[in-house]
C-alpha cells in the first residue's frame, strides 16, 4: 500500500508538471515582461540574444499592443541573488509577466573545498525554497510567472558532461516547483537534451547551441527564444542584420 501511494504521488506530480509545461500564457495589450536570470539572460539583451529576439517577435506580431520587455539578468546570479534583488529589479518595475531562467550557477558554482566538501553552489533545499519565495512574491504582486529549467553545462549528448546528474536533479526541483505553484513551465533542459541527441552526432561538448558549454551562441539564442515564444503563441521572427557600414 505504501509503495502504491508513492507511485501514485509520483504519477500525479509528473502529470501536474506536464500540464504546467503545456499551459499557454495569454499575451495581452500593454504587457510588461521582465526576464529574470543570470549571465545567459544578461547577454540575451544583446543583438541576436534571446531576449532581443523575443521582443522583436512580439512587436512584429502585435505592433500596436505596446508590449514592454525588460531585461533583469545579472552575471553570476543564483537563486539567492534573485531573491535579494527581486523587489528592486522586478517588482518595482510593475511587471505583468515574469520569465525566470535560473539554475545554471546554482549547480556550476559548486567546488570542492580544502576539506573535500562542496561549497559555492546553492543547496537543493535553499534552491527549492528560494524559487517558491520568488514565485510567491511575484504572484502576490499580481503578475503571471513562467519558470524555465536550466539548460546545459556541457553539450555532450551521451550524458557524460561532468554536471549532468546534478543539473538533472535541480531541474527536477524546478519542475516540481512549477507544478506546486501552478505556473507555466518551459522545460529548457528537456528541449536542449532532445535537440542535442539529434543534432550533436559527434558528441561535442560545445558549439551546437552554446559557445562555451553554457552561454548561448546564435543558434542557442534562437532556440531558447523559440521555446519561450511557444507559450506566448508567437512565432519567432529573426532580427534583420544591421546594414554594413560604408
Amino acid at each position: 500500500m505504501k509503495l502504491y501511494r508513492v507511485v501514485l504521488a509520483t504519477m500525479l506530480l509528473v502529470s501536474a508538471a506536464a500540464r504546467a509545461e503545456s499551459a499557454p500564457v495569454t499575451l495581452k495589450k500593454g504587457d510588461r515582461i521582465v526576464f529574470l536570470g543570470d549571465s545567459i539572460t544578461a547577454q540575451g539583451g544583446k543583438p541576436g540574444g534571446y531576449v532581443t529576439l523575443i521582443k522583436h517577435s512580439i512587436n512584429a506580431a502585435h505592433p500596436d499592443w505596446g508590449v514592454e520587455v525588460i531585461n533583469a539578468g545579472i552575471s553570476g546570479n543564483k537563486v539567492p541573488n534573485l531573491q535579494a534583488r527581486l523587489q528592486k529589479d522586478v517588482l518595482d518595475k510593475k511587471p505583468t509577466l515574469v520569465f525566470i531562467y535560473i539554475g545554471i550557477n546554482d549547480v556550476w558554482h559548486w567546488r570542492k573545498n580544502k576539506d573535500g566538501g562542496l561549497a559555492g553552489g546553492t543547496p537543493k533545499d535553499k534552491f527549492e525554497a528560494g524559487l517558491k519565495d520568488i514565485i510567491g512574491r511575484i504572484q502576490a504582486a499580481g503578475a503571471r510567472v513562467v519558470l524555465c529549467t536550466a539548460s546545459v553545462i556541457g553539450e555532450k549528448a551521451d550524458g557524460t558532461n561532468d554536471r549532468d546528474q546534478m543539473l538533472d536533479e535541480y531541474c527536477a526541483i524546478s519542475r516540481k516547483v512549477a507544478a506546486e505553484t501552478k505556473v507555466t513551465l518551459v522545460d529548457l533542459r528537456k528541449a536542449f537534451l532532445d535537440y542535442l541527441k539529434t543534432n550533436n552526432k559527434e558528441n561535442a561538448p560545445k558549439g551546437v547551441l552554446t559557445r562555451d558549454e553554457v552561454h548561448l551562441n546564435a543558434a542557442g539564442n534562437k532556440f531558447v527564444a523559440e521555446q519561450m515564444l511557444k507559450v506566448l503563441g508567437v512565432q519567432l521572427v529573426d532580427v534583420p542584420a544591421a546594414p554594413a557600414k560604408k
